[in-house]
């Protein structure tokens, strides 16, 4: 960690140029440093897995009545118990 702190610009200039850094303490890794992905990537990795048929790019648009559409059913209340769960770990 003291490598960091004393070698910090040397190193976002490797992350800049879309390395990846490693931060250890005592040899053990505790966190890692990588490029945040701009907004054209974001749109390029998008494109990417439509691409590959992963997702399907929507119109921006929602077709007429679909506020009207029954929802499906969830007897069990899965959808529910769901959300309840990740709003109790704070996401």
């Amino acid at each position: 960690m003291g490598e960091l702190k004393a070698r910090l610009s040397g190193f976002l200039r490797r992350v800049k140029a879309g390395e990846e850094v490693l931060v250890t303490e005592r040899g053990r890794p505790i966190a890692r440093i990588v490029r945040v992905a701009g907004p054209a990537e974001a749109e390029s990795r998008v494109a990417d897995l439509a691409a590959g048929g992963l997702v399907r790019l929507g119109t921006g648009r929602l077709g007429r009545g679909f506020w009207d559409a029954p929802r499906p059913a969830d007897p069990e209340g899965r959808a529910l118990a769901g959300l309840l769960a990740e709003r109790a770990e704070g996401r």
